[in-house]
């Protein structure tokens, strides 16, 4: 997350009646218990491999324009290509525009499978740069930035397998890891500058951002920046049958609505644009520090959340109608 000045000493310091939407989910991998079918969209080993790979010492904190984000960028554009996602320009890497150094975004694209409704996009994206190397803690200089934000990039690539796969998306997908996150959103705001250029039909944007440990409540699951400016956490809920977001006060406390990627695409399209989390201030104190280890990830959550996710992007990707929309 970009980092908020005023926000530092404090991180330091704090050291639905309504029945799901399933339909056309692939049933591969189900469970069924006494009370409640599961199902089992994404693995955890999966999840765990690609989040240790991301937070590993080889990358080196994932800074932009150094060597270790150049790494992830190939890794990225190899999973990219291996599940058959075409990229959206020419090719993967987004050069940005607004920054002194070679930095890229990563930019993927399944077109919809509805004759009509695939000229409308969605795009899923999370920021895969962190801040590198930064003052030693216990001698350990490298700010490996798992929580921020390794887990919600690892998120997004669960999500890409899974439609590139099933190709069960009606409206077309645009995949987008974002770099220059802690620079001020450099890669969000070149990507939604030069999308909004071309006229891309936006219909919402889908932001995962710090989901590596889970909230100190039972009360939901994630909770959304930007929780009253639109519908789509009412929606979401209504998708998955319970309530699995929610709002906690911090986020209108802290402005978190402006402090992600999903910003950019608000102001430049005035769509819903925004971020689910499991960040809640309490739950991790490690914040832009050395000890945001791939170690203290709770994987099992991320898997979790991914797996609760994926049938309620799907239900929101395939709706008829634009459900999801601004509140005046």
């Amino acid at each position: 997350m970009k980092k908020i000045s005023f926000l530092v000493s404090l991180l330091l310091v704090a050291c639905g009646s309504t029945k799901p939407i399933v339909s056309n989910i692939p049933t591969d991998n189900v469970a069924t218990t006494n009370t409640v079918t599961v199902i089992d969209f994404v693995k955890e080993e999966n999840v765990s491999k690609t989040l240790k790979f991301l937070t590993s010492d080889e990358l080196e904190g994932r800074d932009t324009g150094s060597k270790g984000i150049e790494k992830a960028s190939i890794y990225l554009e190899n999973l990219l290509k291996e599940n058959g996602v075409k990229p959206y320009f020419k090719v993967y890497k987004d050069t940005l525009s607004n920054l002194d150094k070679p930095a890229y975004n990563i930019v993927g694209f399944i077109e919809g499978n509805d004759p009509k409704l695939k000229s409308e996009f969605v795009i899923i994206g999370a920021h895969y740069d962190h801040i590198g190397r930064i003052n030693a803690v216990n001698g350990d200089d490298i700010a490996n930035g798992a929580n921020d934000n390794a887990s919600g990039t690892t998120a997004v690539t669960e999500v890409v397998k899974y439609f590139a796969k099933n190709k069960t998306n009606k409206r077309s997908l645009i995949f987008a890891f974002f770099s220059a996150e802690e620079k001020g959103l450099l890669g969000s705001k070149h990507l939604a500058k030069k999308l909004k250029e071309q006229n891309l039909n936006l219909y919402f944007m889908f932001n995962y951002e710090m989901i590596g440990v889970k909230m100190n409540t039972e009360e939901m699951l994630l909770y959304l920046t930007g929780f009253g400016k639109s519908n789509m956490a009412q929606k979401m809920n209504d998708y998955a049958g319970e309530k699995l977001i929610g709002y906690i006060p911090a986020e209108t406390q802290y402005q978190l609505f402006r402090a992600s990627d999903n910003y950019p695409f608000f102001t430049e399209f005035d769509v819903p644009a925004q971020t689910v989390s499991t960040f809640d201030f309490e739950n991790f104190q490690f914040y832009h520090q050395p000890g945001d280890e791939f170690e203290l990830m709770d994987t099992k959550h991320m898997t979790n959340v991914i797996n609760k996710t994926i049938p309620v992007l799907q239900a929101m990707i395939n709706a008829e109608t634009k459900e999801i929309q601004m509140k005046q």
